[in-house]
C-alpha cells in the first residue's frame, strides 16, 4: 500500500513548494493537503485537498484530528510557525493514531517561535548578535534610540511574537514615529528594538537526526520581493537567492541550533545578517520547516523534502559525500508574480540578454 503524508498550510507558497518536491520525487506516496484559505488552496497540487480552520481559530485541533482519523496518513509535517507551535501541544494525540514526524521539542519550538527567546540562547552561547531591548513602554524606546542607534540614530524594530515575513518590522531613528508604530501594531510588550545590521543576508538550512547532521545548505538572499510594499523593505519574500558555502556560516550556524537544542533533531533554517564587522549575525531561527524557496534546492539537485520523508517513513539516509553545502556555489532562483521560478547562473543571464 501507499505511504500517505500529510503537509500541512496548503495553498501557502512555503506548503505548496514543499509538496511541489515531494511530488518532483514521484515516490508514489499521497499527499494530503489541509488549509484554511480556499483561494490559496486552489493553486495547491495535493492529491487530496481539505478545507480546514486556521491554526488560531479554537477548532482547529479538532478538525485537524478529525481529518487524520479520516485519512490515517503514515507521516505528517507542519510547515507554519504556529501549526507546529500548537500541534506539539497535543503531540501524543496526533502519535496515538499511528502518524510519523520528525519534530523538536515543544521546548525547542517555542524558542525559536519567540525570537527574543532565541536572541537570548544566542547571546547565552557567546554569539555575536545585535543589541536588544524590549519596548515594554515609551522610555525603554527613548533608551533604544539613544543607545542602539547607528550613526544616524536608526534602530531596527519588530514584533518577537510568532509570525514571518519580517513582522512588524521597521527601520526608524524618529521617536514619534517609532512610538506611533508601536501603538498601530499594539506592541508594547511585543516589540524589541534592536541593532541595525547590514542588508546582506544569509541562511543555513538543515536537517538533524538525534545530533547527527544529515543534509545542510547555504544560500544568501540578493532582494526581497514586493520590498516596497513594506515599510521596512523586509517582505520575507525572496526574489533572487543564491546558493553558497562559507564555513563562518557553517560554524555560526550550528552553534545557534545547539544553543536551542543541544542534541538538535529536526529541522532548522538560521536566518543570519552580516554587521559591519562582517560576522554573520543570527537574528532567528525558523524551526520545524521548510523555507518557501526549498524548490530552488530541489530543482538543483537536492530534494530536501524527500530526504525527510525518506527518514520518517522508510529510515532512509541520503547517499551524500558531503552532507554540509552539496550543492555548487553560484545558482541562482529568481521568482516573480504570474511566472514560474527560473534556476539559473549569473554567466547564464549575462550570456541570455541581448545588450545595446
Amino acid at each position: 500500500m501507499n505511504k500517505k503524508i500529510v503537509i500541512t498550510g496548503a495553498g501557502s507558497a512555503q506548503s505548496n513548494a514543499t509538496i511541489n518536491c515531494l511530488l518532483m520525487a514521484d515516490d508514489g506516496e499521497t499527499i494530503v493537503g489541509p488549509g484554511a484559505d480556499p483561494v490559496d488552496l486552489m493553486f495547491c497540487r495535493a492529491h487530496k485537498r481539505y478545507l480546514v480552520p486556521h491554526a488560531s481559530q479554537p477548532n482547529h485541533k479538532e478538525s485537524l484530528l478529525r481529518l487524520l482519523e479520516m485519512e490515517r496518513p503514515d507521516m505528517i509535517h507542519f510547515q507554519h510557525d504556529l501549526e507546529v507551535w500548537k500541534a506539539l501541544q497535543f503531540q501524543d494525540e496526533i502519535e496515538a493514531l499511528g502518524i510519523k514526524m520528525l519534530v523538536p521539542s515543544f521546548e525547542t519550538v517555542d524558542t525559536c517561535v519567540h525570537k527574543y527567546k532565541s536572541w537570548l540562547k544566542f547571546k547565552e552561547a557567546g554569539i555575536q548578535v545585535p543589541e536588544n531591548i524590549v519596548l515594554n513602554e515609551p522610555s525603554d524606546l527613548r533608551r533604544a534610540l539613544r543607545d542602539l542607534g547607528d550613526e544616524n540614530g536608526t534602530v531596527w524594530l519588530r514584533s518577537m511574537s510568532i509570525g514571518n515575513g519580517g513582522k512588524g518590522s521597521l527601520a526608524a531613528n524618529d521617536f514619534e514615529e517609532a512610538e506611533k508604530w508601536i501603538n498601530r501594531n499594539n506592541g508594547w510588550g511585543e516589540f524589541t528594538a534592536a541593532e541595525i545590521l547590514t542588508d546582506k543576508t544569509v541562511t543555513w538550512l538543515c536537517i538533524y537526526v538525534q545530533g547527527e547532521l544529515i543534509v545542510a545548505q547555504g544560500r544568501s538572499r540578493h532582494s526581497w520581493a514586493y520590498s516596497a510594499m513594506s515599510p521596512s523593505g523586509v517582505t520575507g519574500i525572496t526574489r533572487v537567492c543564491e546558493t553558497v558555502s562559507n564555513p563562518q556560516v557553517d560554524e555560526i550556524a550550528v552553534k545557534s541550533i545547539k544553543s536551542v537544542m543541544p542534541v538538535p533533531h529536526g529541522i532548522f533554517g538560521v536566518d543570519m545578517t552580516y554587521d559591519r564587522n562582517g560576522i554573520p549575525n543570527p537574528t532567528e531561527i525558523n524551526v520545524s520547516r521548510f523555507f518557501t524557496t526549498i524548490q530552488f534546492f530541489a530543482e538543483a539537485g537536492l530534494n530536501m523534502p524527500k530526504i525527510l520523508k525518506d527518514i520518517v517513513l522508510y529510515d532512509k539516509l541520503p547517499n551524500l559525500e558531503c552532507p554540509e553545502n552539496p550543492l555548487p556555489d553560484g545558482l541562482l532562483w529568481l521568482r516573480a508574480l504570474d511566472a514560474p521560478p527560473i534556476l539559473t547562473t549569473e554567466g547564464e543571464i549575462n550570456d541570455t540578454l541581448l545588450k545595446v
